[in-house]
């Protein structure tokens, strides 16, 4: 029999920040694809666009009126998930018929005015813009005493549920802290207890160590495709030095963010040479007063592209049913994103 291969076998991973399994089957990339495929969203936009709602200077869906801004815009989502007025309330029949009512704020953040600019196209210190709003953000609504988790995040693309092209994220700030937080939370707490390290600092130490899954890298941040990845081309985004959220770090760190964010949007984007869907967010510490020293700030990347611009991954059948599972190997996925150029592809053909 032959020996055991990572790159050939099939096998299962451990995802030590949820606690979760997932199927690896790498052989399955070499099969034959006759199924979906989409349509790419490469009709080229103009830079103001008057039927837009984030444009500035356009009248957004409740009536109000856009201001004439410049650089990022934030807002109270017109249509939010979550509502601070809402009452509280229970219902709880038999241990088995159980809801609870759920307060919170939702924002929309507009990267730019620019309604043709996506993130892998804005300049470095615009992207340094959106890291300070995202870190204003984090502290304003992480201090309210009604609100216990943060969740910043991207949809990118019409794939990804965007229902606007117009380039921003979300914000859904709430009072419990949602699922994938609270098993990270969890876990994290479990491993510093008994090592007295961070997950993260111990982890970004066996990829720097391997460099197998590095994507990128700079004086303060990591790029990799984690080794528990699920999506064909996900990747996680570390700080080198262990900080709990956004507000800890330093100017030099916060500016090292924006040109990660940038090189890693270019990468992806020329993988296919296309507008690369996903959906992206950062996952920090919960606001709840607790000093949660054992959290480590990161980002995740979720992109369902698979082969190409127009096939991506579905999460049917057996991942719905029994665990996630993937074909590419996330060693493969991250030797392909790493040498990828980055100019991006437009500027190239220019």
């Amino acid at each position: 029999m032959a020996d055991f291969d990572l790159t050939e076998h099939p096998h299962r991973r451990y995802n030590p920040l949820t606690g979760e399994w997932l199927l690896v089957s790498p052989h399955r990339s070499r099969r034959p694809w006759q199924g979906q495929q989409e349509a790419t969203d490469e009709a080229p936009r103009p830079a103001h666009d008057p039927t837009c709602y984030l444009c500035p200077g356009n009248v957004r869906a409740n009536g109000e009126v856009n201001p004439n801004y410049s650089g990022t815009f934030v807002f109270d989502n017109d249509f939010a998930a979550l509502l601070p007025d809402t009452p509280v309330g229970e219902v709880n029949i038999g241990g088995l018929l159980r809801a609870e009512a759920e307060s919170g704020v939702g924002r929309v953040i507009c990267f730019s005015p620019r309604h043709d600019l996506t993130l892998p196209e804005m300049s470095p210190e615009a992207i340094r813009g959106v890291v300070d709003v995202w870190t204003q953000q984090f502290r304003e609504l992480g201090a309210r005493p009604d609100i216990n988790y943060v969740q910043i995040f991207e949809n990118k693309g019409q794939v990804m549920g965007c229902s606007n092209p117009h380039p921003h994220g979300q914000i859904w700030a709430q009072r419990t802290v949602p699922g994938e937080p609270a098993q990270e939370t969890q876990q994290q707490q479990a491993y510093f207890q008994q090592h007295g390290r961070s997950l993260l600092t111990d982890y970004l130490a066996l990829e720097l160590e391997q460099q197998q899954r590095v994507v990128l890298a700079n004086a303060h941040w990591v790029t990799v495709v984690p080794y528990w990845a699920v999506w064909p081309f996900e990747t996680l985004v570390l700080p080198r030095r262990h900080v709990q959220d956004l507000t800890q770090l330093t100017d030099e760190e916060k500016d090292a963010l924006a040109d990660m964010v940038r090189q890693l949007t270019i990468r992806y984007d020329n993988l296919f040479q296309t507008s690369f869907p996903y959906s992206a967010g950062l996952h920090q510490r919960p606001t709840d007063g607790q000093q949660h020293a054992a959290w480590h700030l990161h980002l995740h990347f979720y992109p369902p592209l698979l082969r190409s611009a127009t096939v991506r991954k579905f999460m049917v059948g057996y991942e719905l049913l029994g665990n996630a599972q993937r074909d590419i190997t996330p060693e493969a996925a991250a030797q392909r994103l790493r040498e990828l150029p980055d100019v991006h592809y437009k500027s190239a053909r220019q």
